[in-house]
């Protein structure tokens, strides 16, 4: 069982679309987020004074539901973000609606530091696939002496847990995991057993994994070569979002499409949609892999013995 965590978060005028702070408990690690609109305030912090990192979001309109993201470092953070606050005539950035800023609460992080951490978020972000980002080069990894490196990396491990607790999932960037059997079923589970779907007739196949809390699927992954859902289905726009990017090309046969790279989906039956070209239910036609159990029957595991185990509590 992984070890619980416990981020405080603190809304500094009160409402959650506001400027807020989060930390981890023994974690010298300080993170302030804030929407555009509140720069002023942000700016007035003493922590966007310090030297560290900051990432700046906004939508991407080149896509449907896509991100924009700049990663940044600085000796003095808000004189940074004053400048990015400017105009594009003025070189500053326009897409940005969010800023967020990490620094460190015993003020220990250098300038090497944060070259360092700069570099490692580009290319977390890179391999993440989650935004686009509008960084013009990436930055060589700095030389850190070894305890350094260590400290950084630390950070860095921090910083993952609480930024998708902030909405920033920048980095997440999910893995295949070890698993058991499928009848393995342990008291918290992040990482899901292998699932598959398959089309036998069309010789597609599938597969994915739902990772703390989110259904990818992999890539090497087949789907349907045409979308036959028609065009007023929901999932139209983003089947043809995912051809237009690349995620998913045409097998040299012609005879199927393929995932080019890891995609999360909002559930799985948004995956098994996008793999089937047509509505599907993700629920019954994910199944762990050479098994008969469905998405669905894995889900609910465990939950009839933990009901009966509170009435025999009562």
């Amino acid at each position: 069982m992984s070890a619980g965590k416990s981020v405080r978060l603190f809304l500094a005028d009160g409402t959650p679309g506001g400027l807020l702070t989060a930390e981890i408990m023994n974690w010298t690690g300080h993170v302030v987020a804030a929407p555009r609109s509140d720069l002023a305030a942000l700016l007035k912090r003493p922590e966007a004074t310090r030297t560290g990192i900051y990432i700046l979001l906004g939508d991407d309109p080149n896509s449907l539901g896509g991100q924009m993201a700049y990663i940044g470092e600085g000796d003095d953070v808000s004189k940074r973000l004053y400048q990015h606050a400017r105009s594009e005539d003025q070189n500053g950035k326009d897409f940005w609606d969010r800023a967020i800023v990490l620094t460190s609460k015993d003020a220990n992080l250098t300038k090497a530091h944060a070259r360092y951490l700069e570099s490692r978020f580009i290319e977390l972000a890179l391999q993440a696939s989650r935004a686009r980002l509008t960084n013009g080069t990436k930055p060589p990894p700095i030389v850190l002496p070894e305890a350094d490196v260590s400290d950084m990396e630390y950070f860095i491990e921090q910083a993952k847990i609480v930024l998708p607790v902030l909405g920033v999932n920048l980095f997440r960037s999910p893995q295949t995991t070890s698993v058991g059997s499928s009848s393995e079923v342990s008291e918290t589970r992040t990482d899901s057993p292998l699932f598959e779907m398959t089309l036998k007739k069309l010789g597609i196949t599938a597969t994915a994994q739902e990772v703390d809390g989110e259904f990818t699927v992999f890539e090497g992954s087949s789907a349907r070569l045409k979308w036959t859902g028609g065009e007023s289905h929901s999932y139209t726009s983003l089947r043809a979002r995912l051809e237009h990017d690349g995620t998913l090309v045409p097998i040299p046969d012609g005879s199927a499409m393929r995932f080019t790279r890891n995609h999360v989906f909002s559930s799985p039956s948004a995956a098994a949609t996008i793999v089937a070209g047509r509505a599907a239910n993700g629920r019954k036609d994910w199944q762990v892999q050479g098994t008969q159990t469905s998405y669905g029957q894995w889900e609910t595991e465990g939950v009839e013995e933990a009901m009966r185990q509170e009435v025999s509590n009562e």
